[in-house]
């Protein structure tokens, strides 16, 4: 199974992408986690990402297309992958298009969970974290026993500051932004599938289920 996840923040990509590995034994290949693979093992390009990261400058598109090829040759990826967080931009989906074509690996599925922002802000901005002991709540989805107290230590939960309206509905924008146009590329190409995902959990991951147990069906 070769397949990419794209979601909005807050549309549960990372539950969905532990459940996907889990099923189909392909490795979780998140960006944030190949970068930081790539800098722990000292490699060339690893160590030129972390030039660039130190200085917080964006990491060149040669570059993060050099890490994923590294990173898919890999012995885990043989059988499959779930990219999650790459491609950001139209070239970088056509690197990346290039590059799977010349290991002669195409992407078989795009993944997209779709969620109304509304939802995305009800989430993102419901959520508390405690201070002390990094416990997770949500004031409507998990509510600690006492509100406003961590059911684990009694420290009193926080938001944090990125999780505050104004700043949640900004970085959504900037992801939509972003999004469409990959949206609209990979829907162009055939490979766009389009999940919803406001049902509970355990129904978002049997519609994906679904939907790669097709996609293998057909291959």
């Amino acid at each position: 199974m070769r397949a990419l996840l794209m979601g909005l923040p807050g549309a549960g990509k990372g539950t969905q992408a532990e459940r996907i590995v889990k099923r189909y034994g392909v490795p979780h290949i998140a960006t944030g986690d190949m970068f930081r693979r790539a800098v722990e093992l000292g490699t060339p390009l690893g160590l030129e990402a972390k030039r660039y990261m130190d200085q917080g400058l964006l990491v060149p598109d040669e570059v993060t297309i050099g890490i994923v090829r590294e990173r898919l040759l890999e012995p885990d990826a043989a059988r499959g992958f779930l990219l999650d967080g790459f491609p950001r931009t139209i070239p970088q989906a056509e690197a990346l298009e290039a590059l799977l074509a010349e290991l002669g690996r195409p992407l078989e599925a795009v993944l997209y969970i779709a969620v109304p922002r509304d939802d995305l802000v009800e989430r993102l901005t419901g959520r508390r974290i405690c201070p002390k002991c990094g416990a997770i709540y949500h004031v409507k989805f998990r509510p600690p026993r006492v509100e406003g107290i961590c059911d684990i230590c009694g420290t009193p939960l926080k938001q944090r500051d990125d999780d505050r309206e104004e700043v949640v509905v900004k970085r959504l924008e900037v992801n939509a932004a972003q999004l469409e146009p990959l949206l609209a590329f990979y829907r162009e190409k055939g490979l766009l599938y389009e999940v919803d995902g406001t049902p509970p959990v355990d129904e978002v991951t049997q519609a994906i289920f679904e939907i790669l147990d097709r996609v293998k069906g057909t291959r």
